[in-house]
């Protein structure tokens, strides 16, 4: 019998797939933003995908399938948060901290820590205006801030605000009143409002935030500390989970760089993109090669990098499909 069960499984997801799998993008999209874990999206977003293939013999088109799915993937990601810690983002625990102070902090695996998502998980079939929308709410520090929301509120935040359905359509979602939908959509927005979110820019890169970014490349691949200091802002931020704190300010930066970060000398950086931004594997020597050591999102406001986060769980290389080591040069 077990095996009969496996058999209608696997026939009915592969009659399935041509209707659900153009919505897997969006899926994890609001996965990502509900959990604030690339490795939790995608976890979330297949139970989500796999949920569904089992039901498709009763669905019967009751509903749109998108919205279905929607439901599905709101009660996975409840279902995930209760009871669990919510994933922290450094500049939340406190005052930023100064060089002379960061390096006297230990990091804190222990803790549950944000991580980037690759812009490949998101959906490529939005039109322009949505993919506005979807840039800015992947942005790190807006993730960040859901994470403060109870799990109800951050999904009716989402649905209502991301997903653009109606207070009707939620509250039949959630099984609740319009009233209680509309109440929690205006405490989850005022919540948002008390966090400082940064001023989101979620245009695509230009050639211009291109050539800064290569110009980036260049200086931290020679360790030029004095020209990658020229290419941030003054405020610039830079933060290093699991490290439980960050520095603001380019001389700051520049000071840790020169300090604890000389061991990234001689590092390489390999090209791609997170969370809207352009994004960096870093790989440090090590032997004849070298091995992966950070994930670097870069975010720029204006003509100027606006901050620079080192994410050191290198799990997410995976996640990002970038190699587990590199070979020397001459290899």
């Amino acid at each position: 019998m077990a095996g009969n069960a496996v058999a209608v499984d696997v026939a009915t997801a592969e009659r399935s797939t041509l209707e659900l799998e153009p919505y897997l993008g969006e899926i994890t999209g609001y996965c990502y933003r509900m959990l604030g874990s690339v490795f939790d999206a995608d976890d979330a977003a297949q139970e989500t995908m796999l949920r569904a293939w089992r039901a498709a013999p009763a669905f019967q088109s009751r509903s749109t399938t998108r919205w279905w799915l929607y439901r599905i993937a709101t009660n996975v990601c409840i279902d995930a948060l209760r009871g669990r810690k919510r994933r922290e983002w450094p500049m939340a625990l406190g005052p930023r901290s100064t060089f002379d102070e960061a390096i006297h902090i230990s990091q804190q695996a222990e803790r549950l820590w944000l991580l980037p998502l690759p812009d490949a998980r998101l959906d490529p079939n939005k039109n322009p205006e949505d993919v506005v929308v979807e840039r800015d709410t992947v942005r790190l520090a807006f993730v960040a801030a859901l994470q403060h929301l109870p799990a109800r509120q951050r999904a009716v935040l989402l649905l209502r605000d991301v997903v653009r359905l109606r207070a009707s359509e939620v509250a039949q979602m959630l099984e609740t009143s319009i009233a209680a939908v509309n109440s929690a959509h205006q405490r989850a927005r005022a919540t948002l409002a008390s966090c400082d979110l940064g001023e989101p820019d979620a245009r695509a890169l230009g050639t211009a935030e291109r050539r800064l970014l290569a110009d980036y490349v260049g200086a931290f691949e020679r360790y030029d500390i004095a020209a990658l200091v020229s290419l941030l802002h003054e405020d610039a931020v830079t933060s290093m989970p699991p490290y439980p704190m960050w520095l603001q300010g380019a001389t700051e930066l520049g000071r840790w760089m020169q300090g604890p970060g000389r061991e990234c000398l001689g590092s390489r950086l390999l090209p791609t993109a997170a969370n809207g931004c352009g994004a960096f594997g870093q790989y440090r020597p090590h032997g004849r090669g070298f091995r992966p050591w950070s994930l670097q999102v870069i975010e720029i406001s204006g003509t100027a990098i606006s901050s620079i986060h080192y994410f050191l769980d290198t799990r997410v290389f995976r996640a990002f499909g970038l190699p587990d080591h590199l070979g020397s040069p001459t290899d």
